[in-house]
């Protein structure tokens, strides 16, 4: 798989994740903070499928794999 997420994208994702993760435990406690582990997901690995569907890439040139 080709990464087309940009480093700040990928750091937005991560923070994203592990905030709406947090809430599970902390805050209002419900199981929705369970949806953070999405934004996690695609962070840490660099490839979001729906920017692939979408036709968008984040990623500068010089860092593409594949």
């Amino acid at each position: 798989m080709p990464r087309n997420e940009g480093t700040l994208d990928r750091a937005l994702r991560i923070i994203a994740g592990l905030v709406l993760i947090a809430l599970v435990f902390v805050g209002p406690q419900t199981n929705w903070g369970w949806i953070g582990i999405v934004p996690l997901a695609t962070g840490l690995v660099g490839f979001c499928p729906l920017y692939r569907i979408l036709g968008l890439n984040t990623c500068p040139l010089s860092q593409r794999q594949g």
